[in-house]
């Protein structure tokens, strides 16, 4: 298996034979790669995926933080910078090896890091970043869920209270009960959710201009940004390339369901892209004339009971899927990375396990929503570098090359067994490339060297952890020929 893999046997006898159904049933909830004939999803079908993605309410959260450093104009500019830059490497770095090889990302981490390094990664970054996001997802469909209800009933109830809790705690067992039919069930309800959402962002578009004013959010100053105007807009460029960075833990392990590369490619980056902005500037906008991003506070006020209620229950339901889609990857990126131990723990039972943690989260709303620039931008510094070693080991050093054989003997095998199960040069090049962006920009105290002003954080950092990885693999392993 020293290419792409050309499977001619389907799943057509897994109904009738046990073993074909336990690999069937491996391929999708395990780290098998898929089938050709399993790969199901189209172009469109996976436009639609990342549409929904894209415009869950945390969209508009990322348009109010970038209103807090830049007016509109500016806003709208740094948005296009730092989500083309940030998309461009994630998609690169994840989406062309999974669609390829069928496999999700993690398993093909294996040559960068080892089986006990992808473990490493996925069991502290990856992990806790989702844990972060579906956390924020959560909350914001409890607050959607809160509003709603305040209206039906005639009441304001408060943004961060009781009912912001119960309302998440809801949405998680939804997300969890659509999780547990498996990806052909998200996709179907993304088919419908994201053209719906892409409708209702334009039409929050079109409320806030109409209730405001063009001129008005032309000329809004931004809310509380630094006094060095270049450095608000490099701070503002630099977050939007981390939200699209912040892709990348789930991009590989849906890619791998698409039928081409065509089906993958362009839909990952076109649908995020377009999406992500729209969403994003209807954020801004709001932020910038009502002082809030979150819809979940001003549409019903601005939209009306009827269209606001109704604007409010779609965006709720919409963070649902968004949730299963970020939480399929993640556990299958769990289920490779912790080997035998979790194999035969049964998929429903380790989905609800990874919504303990969010579900906790949803008791502190008001803590998800101070620290999420924080969240996005720190979060962001290392999925850049682990960005950057993956696209360093896939298309520098093994050449677009992966012998999927060798790939599952891991530690067992030859070309990507290292000594305890660590390839030390992934390791310590992403450590390195966090550093060196953290050295630039450091979200926490929003220091930033001087460079930061001219060349940013995350591009440099990706490149910087990328030439480490290569320099160490070449002395500590320069026995081995990975693109043979």
């Amino acid at each position: 298996m020293n290419g792409a893999p050309d499977h001619t046997v389907g799943a057509a006898t897994a109904d009738e034979d046990p073993v074909s159904r336990e690999l069937q049933q491996e391929r999708i909830y395990g780290t098998f790669p898929l089938l050709k004939s399993e790969r199901t999803w189209s172009g469109w079908d996976f436009t639609w995926v990342n549409t929904a993605l894209a415009i869950a309410t945390w969209a508009f959260l990322v348009g109010g933080s970038t209103a807090l450093l830049v007016g509109f104009a500016d806003g709208v500019a740094a948005m296009i910078i730092g989500n083309a830059i940030g998309l461009c490497f994630m998609v690169l770095a994840s989406v062309p090896a999974s669609q390829r090889y069928g496999s999700e990302q993690y398993t093909l981490l294996r040559g960068a890091f080892g089986v006990v390094g992808v473990g490493l990664i996925v069991f502290t970054i990856i992990l806790v970043t989702e844990m972060g996001w579906s956390s924020l997802l959560a909350v914001m469909a409890g607050r959607a869920t809160s509003q709603v209800a305040g209206t039906l009933v005639g009441a304001e109830f408060d943004q961060y209270g009781p009912l912001v809790t119960i309302g998440g705690l809801v949405a998680i067992g939804i997300a969890w009960f659509v999780l547990s039919r498996g990806p052909v069930t998200i996709g179907k309800f993304n088919k419908f959710v994201a053209p719906g959402l892409a409708i209702i962002t334009v039409v929050m578009m079109i409320v806030l201009v109409a209730t405001t004013s063009w001129d008005t959010l032309r000329d809004a100053s931004p809310l509380a940004p630094f006094d060095d105007p270049t450095l608000n807009f490099m701070v503002a460029v630099e977050f939007n390339v981390g939200v699209g960075v912040s892709w990348y833990p789930v991009m590989g392990s849906l890619a791998r369901m698409t039928k081409s590369r065509r089906a993958a490619v362009w839909p990952a980056f076109g649908a995020l892209f377009f999406a992500t902005l729209i969403a994003q500037a209807v954020g801004m906008a709001a932020a910038l004339t009502i002082g809030d991003s979150d819809p979940t506070y001003w549409m019903v006020p601005l939209g009306g009971p009827i269209l606001g209620v109704a604007v409010l229950a779609f965006i709720g339901f919409a963070n649902i899927t968004s949730m299963s889609s970020i939480v399929y990857s993640t556990i299958l990126a769990i289920r490779q990375s912790a080997g035998h131990a979790l194999r035969r723990v049964p998929w429903k039972a380790l989905t609800a396990a990874f919504f303990v943690l969010p579900a906790i989260m949803t008791f502190f709303p008001q803590f998800m929503y101070e620290q999420f620039m924080v969240f996005v931008s720190f979060s962001g510094a290392f999925l850049t570098a682990i960005c950057g070693v993956a696209l360093a080991d896939y298309f520098v050093l093994r050449r677009q090359h992966i012998d999927l054989r060798e790939l599952h003997l891991g530690g067992h095998g030859r070309l990507y067994a290292y000594t305890g199960g660590v390839n030390w040069a992934g390791i310590v090049a992403v450590i390195a490339g966090a550093a060196f962006y953290v050295w630039l920009y450091n979200p926490v105290t929003l220091e930033t060297a001087p460079a930061f002003s001219v060349i940013t954080a995350a591009l440099p950092a990706a490149f910087v952890a990328g030439l480490i990885y290569l320099l160490i693999f070449r002395v500590a392993y320069a026995s081995r020929h990975p693109a043979r």
